[in-house]
């Protein structure tokens, strides 16, 4: 078999503006959730539960980013594209993180929650 590119090498973009990216990042689709339903004489089925599509991880404060300008952002699209080739679209996102920025690495954590998660296969 081919040596192929799994892991690593990330990007994000939201809206067109690049970020420069660090360590590992989280993203969820937003597909329902199933559940199974359980009672006294055995398995019912299962139930959906809506989840919220989104994109998390760190990106490295330099000068140009303001940290209030960023936590507000609104009705923006984030893409993550992956070392695999993969592309990860949120939809309709808002800045959903609590803020943290930390600064021995100058990291700000950055969440993106939105309406709709769609997965380009490379």
């Amino acid at each position: 078999m081919a040596s192929r590119r799994i892991g690593g090498i990330l990007e994000l973009k939201v809206d067109g503006n690049q970020y420069l990216v660090k360590g590992s990042f989280t993203y969820n689709l937003g597909i329902p959730k199933k559940e199974m339903i359980v009672g006294m004489d055995g398995v019912h089925g299962y139930k959906e539960t809506p989840q919220v599509p989104f994109i998390e991880g760190s990106i490295t404060d330099t000068a140009d980013i303001s940290v209030s300008d960023l936590r507000k952002l609104i009705n923006v699209t984030a893409v993550l594209r992956l070392a695999n080739g993969k592309t990860i679209s949120i939809e309709e996102a808002v800045e959903a993180s609590d803020g943290d920025v930390t600064t021995e690495e100058g990291e700000i954590q950055v969440r993106f929650e939105g309406t709709k998660g769609t997965e380009i296969a490379a």
